[in-house]
């Protein structure tokens, strides 16, 4: 019988497992759909589509630097042991790779890929069977000029800083060293903009009614005057920046001075201007609401 692409992605559906397992299998039962999936069922490799569904709140980020130019990508598995696996580690690697190279518009297009002769979605299924637990990319993102990356504890958080620098600078040690410095700071200190210039009126004004809503609840300081309490709220606003943006915050390895008094001290030494214009900070698993099983409604499940 003749097995037609439309076969092969028909059972792909129903089953969720790879193109090559879906055509092997139609091809082993001359084409009934129905065969087909029992096979897969009896292989085991339709249970691929029901791991699908499981929460992947681990993982590992990646980052790929090439001539300028730079991605991260988050790769989600179940549990932090298989995150550690060697087959998980590289899988990660090749897909952050396609990232660069052919510039998807988001996770969906990535999916349809080609990655080695198969698609991205392709591998990751059957990376899926070969692991046993579900598998998936969450998210990328691609920053352009002087890129510099870090990544910190084995992928569990991943930086990406875009500076704006002759390159002639951008070439020397003394500024590889202080890109690096910055990206770690990124890492550790985790601000949300690169200058205060960044942060939006909205933002500063949401900031001051909850600084005054707490000077207001606070029984010390709820009866001052209002000029004092607005000078509070001013001098806490200032705590803002310098807690959440990144030029304002002190530098990490020298608390004496700002990440940016310290940059303009690096850039005078170098002989030409440095400046941060972008940057990017993914935790892995950050937002992902994690697994809680409880092992009574297991059982409970079971018993039905």
């Amino acid at each position: 019988m003749n097995i037609t692409a439309k076969d092969v992605q028909t059972l792909r559906e129903r089953t969720g497992v790879g193109m090559m397992d879906c055509k092997n299998a139609l091809v082993e039962t001359d084409g009934d759909m129905e065969k087909a999936v029992a096979l897969l069922r009896e292989k085991g490799l339709a249970a691929a589509a029901k791991k699908s569904s499981r929460i992947a709140a681990e993982g590992v980020v990646c980052a790929v630097v090439k001539d300028g130019d730079g991605i991260l990508v988050e790769v989600n598995a179940e549990t932090d042991f298989v995150t550690k696996n060697e087959q998980f580690q590289t899988l990660a690697s090749d897909i952050a790779n396609v990232v660069f190279d052919k510039e998807p518009k988001d996770v969906e297009e990535l999916m349809d890929m080609d990655m080695g002769g198969e698609t991205v979605g392709d591998a990751i299924r059957d990376k899926i069977l070969t692991i046993g637990e579900n598998i998936s990319v969450r998210r990328f993102v691609r920053l352009s000029g002087n890129v510099v990356s870090y990544i910190h504890g084995g992928g569990r958080i991943g930086v990406l800083v875009s500076f704006d620098i002759d390159a002639a600078i951008a070439a020397k040690d003394a500024f590889q060293e202080f890109a690096r410095d910055v990206a770690m700071q990124i890492a550790a200190l985790n601000p949300l903009y690169v200058a205060s210039a960044d942060v939006s009126a909205q933002v500063i004004a949401e900031e001051r009614e909850i600084l005054l809503a707490q000077i207001k609840n606070d029984e010390k300081d709820a009866n001052k005057p209002e000029n004092i309490i607005e000078r509070m709220v001013d001098g806490r606003i200032g705590k803002y920046y310098e807690t959440n943006c990144l030029l304002n915050q002190d530098f990490v390895k020298d608390g004496s001075v700002t990440v940016d008094k310290h940059m303009q001290n690096v850039a005078k030494e170098l002989g030409g201007n440095i400046s941060i214009k972008a940057f990017v900070r993914y935790e892995k698993g950050e937002g992902i609401q994690k697994r809680e099983d409880n092992l009574a409604d297991e059982v409970a499940k079971m018993i039905q």
